[in-house]
């Protein structure tokens, strides 16, 4: 499904999400594949965010859930080559929060599809800090009828 026409790494995430600064909570696209996607984000002192020198755990799904928008947005742009459809978090369901990141941690967030059924899609997030997992949660994400121009 990795159409390979770029480097992840060179797409402007800008391009994949319907979020604009200073609510864009994921850097780059790192994996893209049938089954799952991942994403790269660093804390910056200047997020929004940050509390005393921490990411707040409200962050974190939003890192999950603009990891599956930057799914979505690739999938509209570089495979069925159209418009940005914009995505909806629908439910999260058995969110944990193992530790926060802190200003200068690189958080690396894969999604799983455990199931995709017409607009609705079940994923599985991991966020990691180096080989620590820091959260985890599953999410539907339900896709909106309209296309962004």
């Amino acid at each position: 499904m990795n159409s390979g026409v770029r480097r992840l790494e060179e797409i402007d995430i800008h391009e994949l999400l319907p979020q604009q600064e200073p609510f864009v909570m994921v850097d780059v696209l790192t994996h893209f594949d049938a089954g799952s996607t991942s994403t790269r984000f660093e804390v910056r002192a200047d997020n929004i965010f940050v509390t005393d020198g921490r990411l707040d755990a409200s962050a974190l799904a939003e890192n999950m859930a603009q990891t599956c928008a930057a799914r979505l947005g690739y999938v509209n742009k570089y495979v069925l080559k159209r418009a940005i459809q914009i995505g909806f978090i629908g439910a999260i369901k058995g969110m944990k929060v193992f530790d926060t990141p802190k200003v200068g941690d690189v958080l690396d967030t894969t999604i799983e599809v455990i199931e995709q059924i017409m607009d609705l899609t079940l994923v599985s997030a991991t966020v990691r800090v180096g080989d620590r997992v820091i959260s985890t949660a599953e999410m539907k994400i339900a896709l909106a009828d309209e296309v962004e121009e």
